[in-house]
């Protein structure tokens, strides 16, 4: 057979339904017309189409007006299909294709629209030009609307398989109750899941406690709530029964359920699965989860329900006993910690301790507080290694000891020794370290030692916060193994007002930021908060603790001197200059003034800033440490100042006779002819020049 011959028995073959059609072969097109697949020819050079009756029930067109135009079939198809069709057409003929095929919805005349589906060839000339197309036309509405069931379906398991990724997930991460709760109730919780709303109850001595609620809920009604469980209420019958309850209508539950009778117009939901919580054969609670949509639930709806259903129960079982040991082992450290902090005469003490939010066990952080001889008080704060029961266990032991070896008087520097010996004796791997300070408020001298820990803090009165150079030691346990025992002691004076600040890291590491962040942190905080130590301890526990102390246990100890403001009509104020603090001298001249100022005595300020700055350079320069400087009115009998500057140092300074060139040696002749009296006074280890000024001075 020849090629022409083939193509000839081709085009014959594509003509034969229409060819059969014009012989008037009946039957076939009854067949055609059954089975609604038809024919038609397509001359794109006379521009005409030729529809066999089958066709035309296909594009809904009525024979005795079909006009073989083209347009009469594509112009009745809406805009979006009209050009979907014609591009798909152009592309095939100008692109040299052979064939096309595409699918379209054709309106038709009861109003609906019936998926119509197009398989034709283009037959070209010998040249490749395009002049004619043959095809078959069929109804495809049942083809298409099965295939769109099956991707339904298809899509609807992917989504029942996503919420149960994704409960699975979130319950994965969550180690207490309430990280469950959260999970479910949270940004995205309901979503999640599916539901419009939920409920979630425990059973906790035979009674029902409902533990999260979110969205439209039966539980929300007054007195449908917690309880004593009631099977005449739906989530209590099924926590009683162990039987799930799957209802798709309001008159269903009240049907069911006729206590929730009174409340139907308070319902805003259509369908709900009540699912009873079971874990280990133990009934531990119930969960709703309500709908406003649905009407029905399906078999794989009800088996992704019980899924999630037994998902929670898992994890609920989890952290309940994940709770019970938390609780315990808290309890634990709380009972080695102080229950009570006494009073103190002079000042003030506020004490928090604050455990981890995430871990199974707790640390060894711990304060104290211990009455020492002669009206002193000692005050620690320190952290074991390690975050389980056994830290715990030896903080208890480490505190017990420190605060006896205390409570005997002995200097900070053999407190610590002797209890770094105490922890290498016991037979334990773990290390401590801790602060310790004696404080005598009666003069604020504060004599403290450190061992691996950090610093104390001390917050000025004019709100300022000083970082002292506390020499410390090695860790306790580590110092006595390496027959490093010295603990060297710093001195420090907290002058009436101030405040000393001790604490442990988890008040100021924050995960994967460098400590020194957290430590400026805290003096900010500090800085900015309100004097008394309770309401800074609350203050620091708020902005830090819960900001990212929740990985590690906190204690903290806040120890405030009794300011010394005297009265309406004497008021005095105290200020401590640091030695290595360059500020001071100029900030202290200006508190002088300002008090001065606001006291209503601006006119004794330049005499008084004079005298201040005098007296305080010769303690920067002549002495080995800082000074306190204190101001204050006297009333009687005529209203003056007197100024006082205390320094450590036992040597009394000499009036000079300075020469016209000296730089220095007129102190003691400024201070003569400015004050009307002045002198020197031993204070302890060290002395005070005071001296007093006066409207006639």
């Amino acid at each position: 057979m020849t090629d022409s011959s083939r193509r000839a028995d081709g085009d014959a073959l594509s003509r034969l339904p229409l060819e059969r059609h014009r012989a008037g072969e009946t039957g076939t097109v009854e067949r055609l017309a059954l089975n609604r697949t038809g024919s038609f020819e397509w001359d794109l050079d006379a521009r005409t189409v030729d529809v066999d009756d089958a066709g035309l029930m296909v594009f809904g067109l009525d024979p005795a007006t079909f006009d073989a135009s083209p347009s009469a079939v594509i112009d009745r198809l809406d805009a979006a299909d009209r050009a979907r069709l014609e591009t798909t057409i152009d592309e095939a003929v100008a692109g040299g294709s052979n064939s096309y095929s595409v699918h379209f919805q054709m309106p038709m005349e009861d109003g609906t629209h019936q998926w119509t589906h197009v398989q034709a060839r283009i037959l070209r000339s010998e040249d490749g030009r395009a002049h004619r197309v043959i095809g078959v036309v069929r109804d495809a509405t049942a083809e298409v609307t099965h295939s769109a069931f099956v991707l339904d379906l298809e899509k609807r398991r992917r989504r029942q398989t996503s919420i149960v990724e994704r409960t699975t997930t979130a319950m994965s991460r969550a180690v207490t109750v309430d990280d469950v709760t959260a999970a479910l109730t949270g940004p995205g919780g309901l979503v999640g899941i599916g539901a419009d709303g939920l409920a979630l109850g425990l059973v906790e001595n035979s009674a029902l406690k409902i533990i999260a609620l979110s969205g439209d809920s039966v539980e929300v009604l007054a007195g449908l709530g917690a309880g004593r469980l009631d099977a005449t209420l739906p989530l209590g019958d099924t926590i009683l029964s162990g039987r799930p309850r799957f209802i798709t209508s309001l008159g269903a539950l009240v049907q069911r359920y006729p206590a929730l009778e009174p409340h139907i117009g308070e319902l805003k939901f259509r369908a709900v699965a009540y699912l009873p919580l079971i874990a280990q054969a133990r009934p531990l609670g119930g969960l709703a989860l309500f709908y406003r949509e649905r009407t029905a639930f399906s078999a794989d709806e009800r088996i992704l329900c019980l899924g999630l259903a037994a998902i929670v129960a898992q994890s609920l079982q989890r952290a309940i006993l994940f709770d019970e040991e938390r609780e315990f082992a808290t309890g634990l450290q709380s009972a080695m910690l102080p229950r009570r902090i006494q009073e103190i005469e002079g000042g003030e003490i506020a004490v928090r301790y604050h455990s981890a939010w995430s871990g199974r066990e707790v640390g060894g952080d711990w304060y104290d507080v211990v009455t020492l001889p002669r009206g002193r008080i000692g005050v620690a704060v320190g952290d074991v290694q390690g975050h389980d029961t056994h830290a715990a266990a030896i903080m208890g032991q480490l505190r017990i000891a420190l605060r006896a070896y205390a409570a005997e008087g002995h200097p900070p520097a053999t407190v610590l020794a002797r209890a770094s010996r105490f922890l290498a004796e016991l037979d334990t791997d773990r290390f401590a370290t801790s602060t310790y300070a004696q404080v005598d408020l009666a003069t604020g001298e504060v004599r403290v030692a450190r061992a691996g820990h950090f610093g104390p803090l001390i917050r000025h009165t004019d709100g300022r916060v000083g970082v002292p150079q506390v020499r410390g030691g090695l860790p306790l346990g580590i110092s006595s193994d390496f027959g490093d025992e010295e603990y060297p002691e710093t001195r420090l004076d907290l002058v009436p007002g101030e405040t000393l600040v001790l604490y442990t890291d988890g008040l100021v590491e924050e995960p994967g930021a460098d400590v020194d962040a957290g430590v400026a942190a805290l003096i900010h905080e500090v800085s900015e908060g309100p004097d008394g130590a309770e309401a800074l301890a609350d203050h620091l526990s708020d902005r830090l603790w819960e900001r990212w102390g929740s990985g590690d246990d906190v204690a903290l100890l806040v120890l405030r001197r009794s300011p010394d403001l005297g009265s309406p009509q004497a008021p005095r104020l105290h200020q401590y200059i640091h030695q290595a603090d360059p500020q001071g001298l100029s900030e202290a001249r200006a508190i002088v003034r300002q008090a001065l100022t606001d006291w209503g005595l601006a006119g004794l300020a330049d005499d008084a800033e004079t005298v201040t700055g005098e007296l305080l350079v010769n303690v920067l320069l002549h002495t080995e440490g800082g000074a306190v400087l204190t101001l204050e009115v006297l009333p009687e009998p005529v209203r003056r100042i007197r100024l006082s500057v205390q320094d450590r140092s036992s040597v009394w300074p000499r009036r000079r006779t300075p020469g016209e060139t000296s730089t220095s040696g007129r102190g003691l002749l400024l201070l003569d002819a400015v004050a009307e009296r002045w002198g020197i006074e031993p204070r302890g280890e060290g002395k005070a020049v005071w001296c007093e000024i006066g409207p006639d001075a």
